[in-house]
């Protein structure tokens, strides 16, 4: 997809860009996945994934558009449970250089070995690697406060500051998540948020979903990462209103999820429909009586910007949500704000009833992911003109 740009850029410039992601491309749909897919055609794109037991990977680059993608095992797939021995350096360099070797192999295969490369990363774990990596300029997509992951290794505060002090350009979802950053003082740092594909949610899906019929009405639902959901909150919900159902869409990182919910899965009105395809996202939450933001509020969660809350607000239906970032406080003029657990299930029939679908899509079609591609695109072709070998 070609995007309007006016940069005074020749036309025949091209680009080559290597992005270390700490998701899988066909896992769930991210930030990562809809800004690349939206980088103009002059653009070649190397998406490094990790390897994550239990999941489809692609050993052999595919092609997602335009975006090469492949699989490259490296430290973060390594389990934890060995940690002692990863905590050794020497340890930790041998275990990392098959994933080094293969990866250096496909960028050599894929013609993205060129030293006017960019590179990018969200991948904390290739930090130390992609920091020394020759390359025109190199960038940090901050999506997440990595560091306050459960399970993350001593070391790996090391690699994040080692990558920052050779970037030269940072994109952040959030001013809190740049705040918490060891970014040098000269290099620029440009909010760019989260969110939607307007159109897709939008337009009207009037096929009920398989997944929900005959399950009773009003039909709460949430869509995302299964292993953010609160779910106390969600079992206090489900307890509260029991003539209701909460329908929950969307992948696990932890393998078993649901069958670990004991308090959950045992509960008559709480349906777990795992992942649903994106192309058939929109159908599910324009079914949904009331959209549900069930988040934990802690450390990581509070410096995080989510796209389900454009999703939501771009289908139409009411939200209901912790107040767990600044921007879904942002959004309270559309969307129904909860400071503790009990006013979340208190404000459930208020949220419901909810009719201004015309202000939370105004609201919605404000975040396109069109113009926060464009922005990016942007930002790194000005940067490509300032950096020289």
């Amino acid at each position: 997809m070609n995007l309007p740009f006016n940069s005074g850029i020749p036309s025949q410039q091209s680009y080559s860009l290597v992005w270390f992601s700490e998701i899988q491309w066909d896992f769930l749909s991210t930030r990562k996945q809809r800004l690349l897919a939206r980088f103009p055609e002059n653009w070649r794109i190397l998406f490094i994934e990790p390897y994550t037991i239990g999941r489809r990977h692609h050993w052999l680059p595919v092609k997602r558009g335009h975006v090469w993608v492949v699989s490259v095992p490296f430290l973060k797939s390594v389990p934890f449970r060995i940690g002692a021995l990863l905590n050794n350096p020497l340890f930790r360099s041998l275990v990392s250089l098959p994933g080094i070797v293969l990866m250096l192999f496909w960028i050599t295969v894929l013609r993205f070995a060129s030293r006017e490369r960019i590179i990018g990363l969200s991948n904390v774990y290739w930090g130390k690697v992609a920091a020394f990596m020759q390359c025109r300029f190199r960038f940090y997509d901050a999506n997440d406060d990595h560091l306050s992951f459960p399970g993350t290794p001593p070391w790996l505060k090391g690699y994040l500051e080692t990558y920052l002090a050779s970037v030269h350009l940072l994109f952040s979802v959030s001013p809190e998540l740049t705040d918490r950053l060891p970014v040098p003082p000269y290099i620029p740092c440009i909010d760019l948020g989260n969110g939607v594909e307007f159109s897709h949610f939008a337009t009207p899906c009037h096929q009920l979903p398989a997944g929900l019929s005959g399950l009773k009405k009003p039909i709460l639902g949430y869509v995302g990462a299964m292993d953010w959901l609160d779910t106390d909150l969600v079992a206090a919900t489900a307890k509260s209103w029991p003539e209701y159902s909460i329908v929950l869409i969307g992948p696990a990182y932890e393998r078993g999820w649901w069958k670990k919910q004991i308090t959950l899965n045992v509960m008559p009105n709480v349906f777990y429909a795992g992942k649903v395809d994106y192309l058939q996202l929109p159908a599910w939450v324009q079914h949904f009586d009331l959209a549900l933001m069930p988040l934990l509020s802690n450390e990581l969660k509070g410096v995080s910007h989510p796209n389900k809350l454009y999703e939501y607000s771009a289908s139409g239906v009411p939200v209901l949500s912790m107040n767990y970032c600044s921007a879904v406080y942002r959004a309270r003029e559309v969307v129904h704000i909860a400071a503790s657990h009990e006013e979340f299930i208190r404000m459930v029939p208020e949220a419901i009833a909810d009719k201004r679908k015309e202000a939370r899509q105004a609201f919605a079609r404000q975040h396109s992911w069109d113009a926060l591609a464009a922005t990016m695109v942007q930002e790194l072709q000005n940067a490509y003109q300032e950096h020289s070998l």
